[in-house]
């Protein structure tokens, strides 16, 4: 794989960043993440933020603090009814004017050279999405849960998204054209980034990972409970049905991924969390 740091930062092109905020978020790990963007070591032309409908008095206070701080950087654009992750991003995404789109979460929070090193990456392998290693953490960045691993190289990519979703959604960066000629982000529970991505890797655009922890996602003490159940089973076996039937995912694939959906979905909450920590992390 070429050195990606080849790539001088005046060669490197513009960039958006797009998230969504909801009223279910918290406002200092907003203002975090905010600020994870706005002070990248390339800095973006924009950032872009989705109001997913009406949101809280803290909320509209962190974002008011964070518009005085970087007044020409970010833009607000809102849906007057939440309408969930898809929807704002099919929403923001025409709102964004770079080519170039950095995604990123409310709550999560950037390394200040992501950014750069993913456009290095991309640029070095000609690619059309990157992502990177990352970390899940409860309270504090400097206690990481655990880590989310990715291949490096496209084909590695593309025989892993046969059974997982091939990147972290929250800390990939993408090109927009991409997006929409593959029919953008659809409403697909519990699987809309997961499914824009096979779909990118189906019509043929490449993709890539710098091998290096650059992200950080907060998750949630109830993370591994929400993980689980009867319908949450039923939910993703749905999905991997529609991913055999298109021809992406091979029998082997489908009954090694619904073998583990199942034992995994309908184990315990403490056995759960020890296979998401122990074997679906590392």
């Amino acid at each position: 794989m070429p050195d990606a740091i080849l790539v001088q930062p005046e060669a490197l092109p513009e960039y958006s960043v797009l998230m969504a905020v909801y009223r279910g978020d918290m406002p200092e790990w907003f203002e975090e993440a905010i600020e994870s963007m706005a002070n990248q070591s390339l800095p973006p032309r924009e950032i872009v933020v989705v109001e997913d409908g009406q949101l809280t008095e803290g909320l509209y206070d962190a974002e008011r603090r964070c518009r005085e701080c970087h007044p020409e950087l970010i833009r607000i654009v809102t849906l007057e009814q939440g309408k969930g992750l898809a929807a704002a991003m099919r929403y923001g995404l025409q709102a964004c004017s770079c080519e170039w789109i950095a995604r990123m979460d409310a709550d999560d929070v950037s390394d200040l050279t992501r950014c750069e090193e993913e456009l290095r990456m991309a640029e070095a392998e000609h690619a059309d999405i990157v992502g990177c290693d990352c970390e899940e953490f409860f309270d504090s960045v400097q206690n990481p849960a655990a880590k989310r691993l990715f291949p490096a190289t496209h084909d590695e990519l593309v025989r892993f998204s046969r059974r997982r979703s091939p990147f972290c959604h929250p800390a990939v960066m993408m090109k927009k054209s991409a997006i929409l000629d593959a029919g953008n982000y659809r409403d697909v529970h519990l699987h809309e980034d997961y499914d824009l991505f096979v779909r990118m890797l189906a019509r043929g655009y490449r993709g890539c990972c710098v091998k290096k922890i650059l992200f950080h996602s907060r998750i949630g003490r109830d993370y591994y409970g929400r993980r689980g159940g009867v319908q949450y089973v039923r939910t993703l076996l749905g999905y991997n049905v529609q991913l055999l039937r298109s021809g992406w995912m091979r029998p082997f694939d489908f009954i090694m991924r619904s073998c583990g959906n199942i034992l995994v979905g309908l184990a315990p909450v403490t056995v759960r969390s020890w296979f998401y920590r122990r074997l679906l992390r590392k």
